[in-house]
């Protein structure tokens, strides 16, 4: 655990308490502070008593009178599509609002650090798409190349949670605009911008709001070093406004749409292939295609982002390539579940909106598409007929079934309602060298409470029927 400095004999409130505000609560209490925790769920406030917390009713008029901070779960709005009554009652008063991000940072490091050889440092890694696999491939690598390193924050532990630093550590953090929108502290000492591509926007007050979230985690402090993807205008704003001029390699610049050239530093994936150039030159190249666990442009975009950040932290190119093999992908994200008779099926549930199942469909061949769920604004209407050309026939599921059906043009289609029926009908109308995806280009609040429950469903339809059951 971190304990949280800062605070010390002073009262701090919590709201929400599900993973990340426990940990928080804890570790304010670890650090001195006396934590005074709330959660609408009369639930989770029961398991903070259970675990020796004090409740504390923060819908009260007089709650805010010598409490020095309101720390929020990532969850709750503070800002649209309108703030939380309690997080506006504290602004009213004056009270500071951060969240665990912002405590971690400023509570990381410690006097230990004095006896180190090799000081501790931070990678903090956002984007809207394949910032959870870019976050763990980063920290596969490390262990590969026998690094001591922590992964928290968006995947893992929570970042209070984690152990304190080693010698030499890497903690990687995966951020998602959330916890970047309300942090008071963030500075990492690399930062990675994988893309954007529109999401959360109620949330963040539309695409200026989200980008500007994302945005910050460069701009309150600055990283030492920056990788910015720049296959989106915002990244090559990004890039631009971080970098004093064309040969400043404090800005590492990554595409996978085209070859990047000039004075500078650039990682780029092309038909494959990963290239690095440093001052014009190439110093690194690495052959994708037969790296089982990053099929697909979109995780060719991640490979990039991760080699670039080992390569900062001082890898060879030749460690980072035997650690790109060894992977074997995150659950949920182009998963291969298994095969039979020369059919795969690969499990992408965390393709949650429409750019995200756009790149899972780009990484294979006739597919047989079971997409569906809580679709979000536009449902499917953006894809081209290119991005659906691999589709032999779409099966689909729950709230938005139907209408995505009136998306698809001409790409077959059945309308199953449910995972059993959908993976049954695609298992059954496959053949020999088809792939049965699920990338549901969807939430999942319909049927499942998260793209993880609906991605185990997935595979407990799929083993079933691999064994037979």
């Amino acid at each position: 655990m971190i304990p949280v400095k800062g605070y010390e004999g002073q009262k701090v409130a919590v709201l929400g308490l599900g993973r990340s505000g426990l940990a928080t609560a804890h570790a304010l209490e670890e650090g001195g502070a006396e934590a005074l925790c709330w959660d609408d769920s009369l639930e989770a406030r029961d398991c903070a008593e259970g675990q020796a917390l004090i409740l504390h009713d923060l819908t009260r008029t007089d709650v805010w009178r010598n409490v020095a901070a309101l720390i929020v779960s990532p969850g709750i709005p503070h800002l649209y599509p309108e703030p939380n009554k309690i997080i506006a009652a504290a602004m009213e008063a004056g009270v500071p609002v951060d969240n665990d991000i912002g405590l971690f940072f400023r509570s990381f490091a410690d006097h230990d650090w004095d006896s180190f050889d090799i000081m501790p440092k931070v990678v903090a890694i956002t984007g809207s798409n394949g910032k959870s696999t870019t976050s763990a491939l980063v920290h596969h690598i490390l262990q590969e190349a026998g690094r001591p390193t922590q992964l928290a924050g968006n995947i893992g532990r929570g970042v209070l949670d984690i152990d304190p630093a080693h010698d030499g550590e890497v903690v990687v953090l995966e951020l998602s605009s959330y916890q970047t929108d309300l942090a008071r502290a963030l500075t990492p000492d690399v930062a990675v911008f994988t893309n954007l591509s529109p999401d959360h926007l109620d949330r963040h007050g539309g695409m200026g709001g989200y980008f500007a979230a994302k945005r910050r985690l460069f701009a309150e402090g600055g990283p030492d070093r920056a990788v910015i993807g720049v296959d989106e205008p915002e990244g090559v704003f990004l890039a631009g406004q971080l970098s004093e001029g064309p040969s400043d390699d404090r800005v590492i610049r990554i595409s996978v749409d085209r070859k990047l050239a000039g004075p500078g530093w650039q990682v780029f994936a092309r038909k494959g292939f990963l290239s690095e150039y440093r001052k014009g030159r190439q110093v690194g190249a690495i052959d994708l295609r037969k790296i089982k666990g990053l099929p697909g442009t979109h995780n060719h975009q991640n490979a990039c982002a991760a080699y670039a950040v080992c390569r900062t932290l001082g890898l060879a190119p030749k460690q980072i390539e035997a650690a790109f093999h060894a992977f074997k992908g995150l659950p949920h994200r182009s998963q291969l579940v298994g095969e039979r008779d020369g059919v795969a099926f690969v499990n992408d549930s965390k393709a949650t909106n429409v750019d995200s199942a756009r790149a899972a469909l780009s990484a294979f061949k006739n597919i047989r598409w079971i997409a569906g769920g809580l679709g979000k604004d536009g449902g499917i209407e953006s894809l081209s007929a290119d991005d659906l050309s691999g589709v032999t026939k779409a099966y689909l599921i729950g709230h938005s079934a139907r209408d995505f059906a009136l998306q698809l043009g001409d790409v077959p289609h059945e309308i199953c309602e449910t995972m059993a029926r959908a993976v049954a009908q695609a298992a059954a109308d496959a053949q020999s060298g088809d792939t049965v995806l699920l990338a549901p280009a969807a939430a999942s609040f319909d049927q499942y409470p998260d793209f993880e429950k609906r991605g185990e469903d997935f595979t407990h339809q799929v083993e079933s029927l691999l064994s037979g059951d």
